[in-house]
């Protein structure tokens, strides 16, 4: 009976955890495993509402305590099934016109990753428009050179840090730019794809850190990076999509006030998961690997793809862009706090890169000195 209220009291206390809000990683880390809380929750529940001892108050309230954790986790977790009302529509047989669609493979290969080929093999199967590669170094952009071939458009970002990013495509690349948002250490690819129709669509590729005890101590350069460009894509009235392992779930409140801020949608909702990082570790899955899109684009296909030998699993996803979709797909709904709060951490984010340069800059000039 002892173990049940101690794992009772777990769930209880993981599932609040995270709404206090604080960008520590300790806080910010109850984010991810909700479904992993939840599963371990309904057990839980079962078993203190079935065991046989004599009734108690104690018991009595870790129950009622357990309902409203699981209750909430619920909330969380439910929009990313078959339940759920579909964010974006499912593009019709009679409604599919490859001039409009565009197919993107998102893979985070880890650096140390040698099985090259299972990425290829992918690639090779699914003919994407645009394959982008993150935490991909000059040992990767050598083994990937087999599909330039097939990929005239390349960003090469190359790092040795785990965010090295590459971004291959057979549509025309526009606008290029490679941005270092809030870190000279973590880039990001900005530019416009031009579909096959001639349609511009605006693309941002995103790897911010993230908050863990050997990456970043807080989530406050994460949070600020994807909202920057969040508050950045509300004021384009353009065909846009954000791609990238975010290291954040997509149940986090830092994605859903993105998605609020910029307006783009999330094709998983109503639909599923794509739970794609830890690829090792059936039972402790979540996902890190997101798209998001404006209105004007439904859904044609979605998957996670088979394991390439990374902790990540690579997504391939196609899209179809319309002004039929447009007219019955909503944008989430902005708030005047929602804009207050993406405001503040914005800024928050602004101070911290700026004090982490100067702290930089102030070691360079005394290791000088001493020297």
């Amino acid at each position: 009976m002892i173990l049940i209220e101690v794992l009772a009291a777990i769930v209880i206390w993981l599932s609040f955890w995270s709404l206090i809000p604080r960008d520590e990683w300790w806080f910010r880390g109850a984010d991810f495993p909700r479904l992993q809380i939840l599963a371990v929750g309904f057990i839980t529940f079962v078993l203190l509402l079935f065991w046989t001892a004599p009734w108690d108050w104690i018991r009595g309230v870790i129950l009622l305590l357990l309902i409203a954790a699981l209750a909430f986790q619920l909330k969380m977790v439910l929009p990313y099934t078959f339940v759920w009302k579909k964010q974006v529509k499912q593009v019709t047989k009679d409604q599919l016109n490859l001039d409009q669609q565009i197919s993107v493979i998102v893979s985070n290969v880890l650096t140390p990753n040698n099985k090259y080929h299972l990425l290829i093999e992918q690639i090779e199967k699914h003919h994407p428009d645009i394959v982008l590669t993150l935490e991909t170094d000059q040992t990767w952009q050598n083994q990937l050179s087999s599909i330039e071939k097939n990929y005239p458009y390349r960003i090469p970002v190359p790092l040795d840090n785990l965010y090295g990013m590459h971004l291959y495509s057979k549509l025309k690349l526009q606008d290029v730019e490679v941005k270092f948002i809030l870190s000279d250490e973590i880039p990001s690819i900005h530019c416009s794809v031009i579909l096959r129709s001639g349609q511009p669509v605006q693309l941002y590729c995103l790897h911010p850190k993230p908050p863990s005890p050997t990456e970043a101590k807080d989530s406050t350069l994460r949070d600020a990076e994807l909202l920057m460009v969040g508050d950045q894509i509300k004021d384009l009235d353009e065909s846009c999509i954000v791609m990238g392992d975010l290291n954040d779930v997509a149940w986090s409140r830092t994605t859903r006030l993105f998605q609020r801020i910029s307006g783009l949608l999330d094709p998983r909702v109503g639909r599923q998961y794509v739970n794609t990082f830890h690829a090792d570790y059936k039972f402790l899955r979540w996902s890190l690997d997101h798209l998001f899109h404006s209105t004007d684009f439904a859904l044609v296909h979605m998957q996670r793809l088979p394991h390439i030998g990374s902790d990540h699993f690579p997504i391939y996803v196609v899209l179809q862009t319309g002004r039929i979709f447009e007219q019955v797909q909503d944008e989430l709904e902005q708030s005047d706090a929602d804009e207050q709060e993406a405001q503040q951490a914005i800024q928050e984010g602004i101070e911290k890169a700026e004090r982490e340069e100067k702290m930089v800059t102030d070691e360079i000039a005394q290791d000088y000195k001493m020297n």
